[in-house]
């Protein structure tokens, strides 16, 4: 997988278990499932350097809730 088709998490729950993450389509927001619910990220302009080469970093801004 190449570099592109991932991305580093930023802010969101202190305890989320990735921050380098796959992306579906780069640009495009990111939802990851956690403790129930899904927590939401947005593409920023930033990109950081990380062991997996540089990245772009996306922000948290949303918890939604799994309905059930």
């Amino acid at each position: 997988m190449t570099n592109a088709a991932k991305a580093v998490l930023e802010g969101g729950p202190d305890d989320l278990p990735e921050r380098i993450v796959s992306l579906t389509a780069p640009g495009t927001d990111v939802k990851i499932p956690f403790r129930g619910g899904y927590e939401h990220f947005k593409a920023t302009a930033r990109h950081q350097e990380t062991t997996e080469g540089e990245l772009p970093v996306y922000e948290w801004w949303e918890r939604t809730e799994i309905p059930g």
